[in-house]
């Protein structure tokens, strides 16, 4: 059964209504009746993950948000407008998306580029966000591999992406292909920008514990036809550190989202 969501009395940051993707004439339903809201939270932002199994269309739900694909009918509105028509929502992709001809410093910045911001001011703003993900020294070099490990290469994509746009920040399984320690840091990096920014945040994982130790809620999506089935609000300290995956009610919500997982698709939700 979807999720049924009621408007209140908070403005919408991200709104789904209605959200049909289907192919070959309607014959393929892909998604089907997707409804998401998300309340706009200004000086605290919200941290949003969602889950599912591989294929049932969480990626595209980020896509449709940041206007890189049109569903076949419903709507997708950003701060109460249609996507297009507000400035471009900033995304984190699980591939190295720096442009590798470029240094650390014109990536970060190509942003305000684009905006036409003169260089001596656009590069001091991007030396700012280089020394708050912890990549000073390295800014004149290229980012690509190897001269940059692929923690430091997502360091790049979402020091870039704050820098396009601070209140919004889209990340598909940005942390899937790096070590275990790298994630361990990036999942703390991610936290102190998320504590000081304030953005609205939606994350994509297939990483439980990722999951419950970055969110402030848990969305889980069924298979095709997909839509969102379960809502879990993760009620742990706002100030996260490593001493809350230590504390018994984070065990508690672990187990919580696994049985919920293991549940859809078999229970005819």
């Amino acid at each position: 059964m979807a999720i049924q969501f009621s408007d209140t009395a908070s403005a919408n940051i991200i709104e789904l209504r209605g959200v049909h993707q289907s192919y070959d004439n309607g014959k393929v339903k892909i998604i089907e009746n997707l409804d998401l809201l998300i309340e706009d939270k200004p000086m605290q932002g919200q941290f949003t993950v969602i889950l599912g199994m591989s294929g049932c269309g969480k990626s595209t739900v980020l896509r449709y948000i940041a206007g890189l694909q049109e569903p076949t009918s419903g709507s997708v509105l950003v701060k109460g407008e249609a996507v297009g028509k507000q400035n471009r929502v900033s995304m984190v992709f699980q591939q190295y998306s720096s442009l590798p001809w470029m240094t650390v410093l014109d990536n970060v910045g190509l942003g305000l580029r684009f905006k036409g911001v003169p260089k001596k001011e656009r590069d001091e703003k991007a030396m700012e966000m280089i020394k708050l993900v912890g990549l000073e020294g390295h800014q004149k070099k290229y980012a690509q591999y190897p001269a940059l490990s692929g923690g430091q290469l997502q360091r790049v994509a979402i020091a870039r992406s704050l820098m396009s746009n601070p209140e919004i920040l889209l990340m598909d399984e940005p942390f899937g292909a790096l070590d275990v320690k790298t994630r361990l840091q990036m999942q703390d990096l991610l936290i102190g920008i998320w504590e000081k920014f304030s953005p609205t945040i939606i994350f994509v994982t297939h990483d439980i514990q990722e999951a419950v130790y970055l969110a402030d809620d848990i969305y889980i999506m069924k298979h095709a036809p997909s839509r969102f089935v379960k809502h879990i609000n993760v009620d742990l300290p706002f100030n996260r550190t490593r001493d809350t995956k230590r504390m018994a009610r984070y065990d508690e919500l672990v187990h919580e989202v696994e049985d919920a997982m293991m549940q859809i698709d078999t229970d005819g939700q």
